[in-house]
């Protein structure tokens, strides 16, 4: 469900806000790329209609068979996924990088942060914490330290220390505390 969730907020936000930008520059990709997200949620729809199917039925066999097609269902939802957010990384960030200036890309980015509820920046942020090495995350970190509220600048370090094993954490916030006495 989770996962569904944030796949589905993702390509919103990118229907939304990306999609219209590449649109001026490129249309037959933004149109590849609204296909490509019908497809998406038809994947995702099947997989929420498997996990209602699931929640529903008591017979253990039931359950083992539709658990079955579950996984089969995800690991088709992934693939699909993990493919087009390659095309994105490559195709997006290309046209994106090529049609519009740091200043442009910031201000959508700030569009963007701005539209998305603290729910789901708060799961996104839960997600992006868990997978980031070290490196990236103090980076995050101090760019957010440097350009956001003190609020969310605490949130985010309250929500590190809660999703990092101790040792990582402790590397971490011991190079956010050096470069705060730097400073």
């Amino acid at each position: 469900d989770d996962v569904l969730s944030l796949f589905d907020k993702h390509a919103n936000t990118e229907d939304y806000f990306i999609i219209p930008a590449i649109e001026k520059h490129a249309p037959s990709v933004a149109t590849l790329f609204e296909e490509e997200h019908v497809l998406d949620h038809e994947l995702s729809s099947k997989l929420r209609s498997l996990l209602s199917i699931f929640r529903h039925t008591n017979a253990a066999d039931e359950k083992e068979a539709i658990g079955g097609a579950i996984r089969y269902a995800f690991i088709e939802f992934m693939i699909f996924n993990l493919q087009h957010m390659a095309k994105e990384e490559s195709k997006l960030n290309e046209l994106l990088w090529e049609n519009f200036s740091d200043d442009e890309l910031k201000t959508i980015t700030q569009e963007i942060l701005g539209y998305l509820p603290p729910d789901t920046m708060a799961q996104y942020s839960t997600w992006m914490i868990r997978g980031l090495s070290n490196n990236e995350i103090k980076g995050w970190l101090m760019q957010v330290k440097n350009n956001a509220p003190e609020f969310v600048f605490a949130g985010l370090l309250a929500m590190a220390e809660k999703e990092l094993p101790t040792h990582r954490w402790g590397n971490i916030q011991e190079t956010i505390t050096e470069g705060a006495m730097l400073a």
